[in-house]
């Protein structure tokens, strides 16, 4: 029997319901809604063969956590995602590219996280166990489907882990505000990973030291740093405009 775990919010469900059809088990949506969105997900709950089950908002609650679930949950069969980012790059038949982040402990970070690496086409996230978070409920409902499509990889060691990566011949380069170069001067169309460091904090010491070259954002306002996705967001953009580039030339 396949593994369920609870997800939450409207993008979260309804991304589920579109991508994984047949796995969405029960839907508990609020019965107070009535509005157009409560609406158009219990006509496309219908169309997938879902059952929705109406409840009051305080049983959503108590399903939750008290988290901001938009008066709809939903259990899921879980997805089997690979454990080993050997498994990952041996089934590649392009170029990898990683996003290693080192201590992106807020999940609302980590969902935005992999829901730009979804749409950058990263093929695997991996961050270390004891200083990140986890997937869960809100994790999927902030990434709106990505959790089920990009490989979170999480790694004992993550400079041990960044080695074996560059055994591999896969490039590594941190986000760093100190770096001499910043990104649009560096090289990024093969092999790559790139390493980013929380808001705030970064990368911690090892890690840095363990990348093979810094580069930094380069900053033209008045802010002095980025949330971590919006710096994935930029740095994934450029190594994906390198390789088409690339591939063009």
């Amino acid at each position: 029997m396949s593994e369920l775990r609870l997800i939450h919010g409207f993008h979260a469900v309804t991304s589920s319901l579109r991508q994984r059809e047949g796995t969405v088990r029960e839907i508990y949506l609020d019965g107070s809604r009535n509005d157009r969105r409560a609406k158009d997900l219990l006509a496309l709950a219908e169309t997938r063969g879902a059952r929705v089950m109406l409840v009051d908002a305080k049983r959503l609650d108590g399903m939750t956590g008290q988290a901001r679930h938009q008066g709809v949950a939903a259990r899921v069969e879980a997805v089997r995602m690979p454990t080993h980012i050997e498994d990952v790059l041996d089934e590649l038949s392009e170029p990898p590219l990683l996003l290693l982040l080192d201590g992106v402990t807020d999940p609302h970070n980590l969902g935005a996280c992999l829901r730009v690496a979804d749409g950058m086409g990263v093929h695997a996230v991996i961050a270390p166990k004891d200083h990140a978070v986890g997937l869960n409920a809100t994790v999927a409902k902030v990434a709106s489907g990505a959790a089920d499509t990009v490989p979170y990889i999480m790694v004992t060691n993550l400079a041990r882990t960044m080695r074996e990566l560059k055994e591999r011949n896969i490039w590594l380069v941190g986000a760093d505000e100190r770096a001499e170069h910043d990104l649009y001067g560096v090289k990024l169309e093969g092999a790559l990973g790139w390493v980013l460091g929380a808001e705030g904090e970064g990368m911690r010491r090892l890690t840095r030291e363990t990348c093979d070259e810094l580069a930094r954002i380069p900053m033209l306002g008045s802010v002095e740093s980025l949330n971590v996705s919006v710096s994935a967001g930029i740095c994934l953009a450029e190594a994906r405009r390198q390789r088409g580039i690339n591939m063009i030339q």
